[in-house]
């Protein structure tokens, strides 16, 4: 077999590989004269039919078969024999014959890249550090009050936190719009839930009240027709209500599950819920900052197979609120920058695993996998579950081996720690928003 490789760039090849006729001719043979030791055909017994027979019928069907499975093979023994590790799929087209009967082929494709890590002590990250304090437990509680209120009607003008109940109709150039009415439809003024300068024209309304609002769209609004729009809409208000909100008692409690030490107990509930949730937005945050450092500090040329590869898989991850068609129409760019993020990342955590020779700790996993476990109503099934089935449990295994990578990375850097508050770290996503 002759090979030869000609590079395109960095990680492109062109491999043009030469199956000799014998190897090929050889293989037709062997496989027709295994043939004829089980072909009927008429006027000869089984195992008697003539040879030549045998190839006249059967021998193109053959060698086509012998051709396709040659050119895998052969693409396998070719990468092999000359060290390369393609990225992806090759393209193939069949090229010239320098002998009849030989197999000659052409195969595209790109190589994986050669990833030479920079020093680790060259980097730097900020690791926020908070505590859960009473001040912080009390929010909560009010948070979960909040989320108990109950509603009663009064006779006064509408006011933040107030929910306000309403009949709407939109008009567009004095035509009402799909979508633009509504009946008996409530609103907690302060929460955001309506367009802004729909919202802040509630206020102060009572109920009997009617009005025209001028009401003008965002021009990021997700229904094009009617963004950046100034539409009116005709209101009429047909109840104002107050929030009541429950007393925090051993009732309240109970109603969390909490069925022994009252309020205190409830308290302790929450505080340690809070904290665990802490805990996991700073080891988020400080993730988030490894990966996006080590990308940033270790540019990789990627194989844009690859990329391709994680952008499909990225595309079927949306899940089942969007069609297949819909999904399969949605344009590359919207996934491409994460794609090369994740594909880069892939080839660093692999090569940091390998030059610093980290070995999963089992230990680890088993913590991690009864944390997972400890969230559901039944968490011995879901160890279970994650026990029996490979993959999944390879999951597991693939987040606690990152997450050694993280503790690695940080203990050969500079880490600067940053005293935050509770609620600095939790909403710091919405306030970035």
């Amino acid at each position: 077999m002759q090979v030869s490789v000609e590079s395109i760039g960095n990680l492109g090849r062109k491999m043009t590989v030469r199956v000799p006729t014998e190897r090929i001719s050889e293989e037709v043979q062997k496989r027709l004269r295994g043939l004829s030791k089980r072909i009927k055909m008429d006027g000869f017994r089984p195992g008697k039919v003539p040879f030549k027979l045998i190839e006249q019928r059967y021998g193109a069907g053959v060698y086509q078969d012998v051709v396709g499975e040659m050119m895998q093979t052969s693409f396998r023994e070719a990468v092999t024999q000359e060290q390369l590790s393609p990225a992806g799929s090759p393209q193939i087209e069949l090229g010239p014959q320098e002998q009849e009967g030989e197999l000659a082929y052409v195969a595209t494709f790109e190589v994986y890249p050669q990833v030479a890590l920079n020093s680790l002590a060259e980097l730097s990250f900020t690791r926020p550090v908070a505590d859960v304090t009473a001040a912080d437990v009390d929010r909560m509680l009010e948070t979960l009050r909040k989320q108990r209120r109950t509603w009663e009607t009064v006779d006064r003008a509408a006011a933040e936190g107030d929910q306000i109940v309403i009949d709407f109709k939109g008009l567009r150039d004095g035509v009402a719009f799909e979508g633009g009415q509504a009946e008996d439809h409530a609103v907690v003024l302060g929460e955001g839930r309506l367009i802004e300068s729909f919202e802040s024209q509630l206020y102060g309304l009572s109920a009997g009240d009617e009005k025209t609002l001028d009401v003008v769209f965002p021009t990021d609004y997700q229904a094009e027709d009617l963004a950046g729009q100034t539409v009116q809409f005709e209101i009429k208000v047909k109840q104002v209500n107050a929030s009541v909100l429950p007393v925090v008692d051993d009732e309240f409690a109970s109603a969390f599950g909490v069925t022994e030490g009252g309020v205190e107990a409830l308290r302790a509930e929450v505080r340690g819920n809070m904290e665990r949730e802490l805990q996991q937005a700073i080891k988020a945050r400080v993730k988030t900052q490894v990966m996006d450092a080590l990308a940033q500090h270790n540019p990789i040329e990627l194989p844009k197979a690859l990329v391709q590869d994680e952008i499909q898989r990225m595309r079927a991850q949306i899940g089942e609120s969007m069609s297949e068609d819909a999904r399969a129409n949605l344009p590359d760019n919207l996934f491409e920058e994460q794609a090369q993020r994740r594909v880069s990342l892939g080839f660093i955590v692999g090569e940091l695993v390998r030059n610093e020779n980290i070995q999963l700790d089992p230990a680890r996993v088993d913590v991690t996998l009864q944390g997972l476990a400890d969230g559901y109503e039944e968490p011995e099934e879901v160890v279970r579950y994650y026990r029996s089935n490979r993959e999944a449990m390879a999951s597991i295994e693939a987040l606690v081996l990152e997450d050694q990578v993280v503790d690695h990375v940080l203990s050969s850097a500079t880490v600067q720690d940053e005293a935050l508050s509770f609620d600095e770290i939790m909403n710091a996503d919405k306030k970035g928003a």
